[in-house]
């Protein structure tokens, strides 16, 4: 039996491709993340004006600004979409990707069990004829 895994390489480009699967999830992750918070910033600050209006131009001014924030709070929710779609499809390479690796990982234990146990086999193998050898030696000497 063969000491080297032969699916060793192709093991190791599995493996390669699920770190940069993992990678690319962690950046869709965070570009998500980032997304949700500023589009949560924004609707605090839509909130949190408790301006006092004290003309017609202060009233155009908080109008204008509340019309830009709702703009900006609608271009954020789409940001925050395609964010999430981005990493829904991210977290699907990954998957995919540890798939693949998983099948490749538990043929390679049990290539090594394999060899192992090949190996411990070969070891007693040794040592019964060792012990044969032995006994037979000390079997002579106690009949000479």
């Amino acid at each position: 039996m063969s000491r080297q895994f032969s699916l060793a390489g192709l093991l190791r480009l599995r493996q390669i491709q699920q770190d940069q699967a993992a990678t690319g999830l962690a950046r869709a992750r965070s570009r998500s993340s980032s997304v949700r918070a500023r589009e949560a910033s924004a609707r605090r600050q839509l909130t949190a004006t408790d301006e006092e209006i004290s003309s017609s131009a202060s009233l155009r001014a908080v109008a204008a600004a509340r019309s830009a924030s709702h703009s900006m709070l609608a271009d954020l929710q789409s940001l925050a979409r395609i964010a999430e779609t981005d990493e829904a499809a991210a977290r699907e390479e990954f998957i995919a990707a540890r798939t693949r690796s998983v099948g490749l990982e538990k043929l390679q234990d049990r290539h090594h069990a394999e060899v192992n146990t090949a190996e411990l086999r070969a070891e007693q193998s040794v040592l019964d004829e060792i012990s044969s050898t032995i006994w037979h030696r000390d079997e002579q000497q106690v009949r000479s």
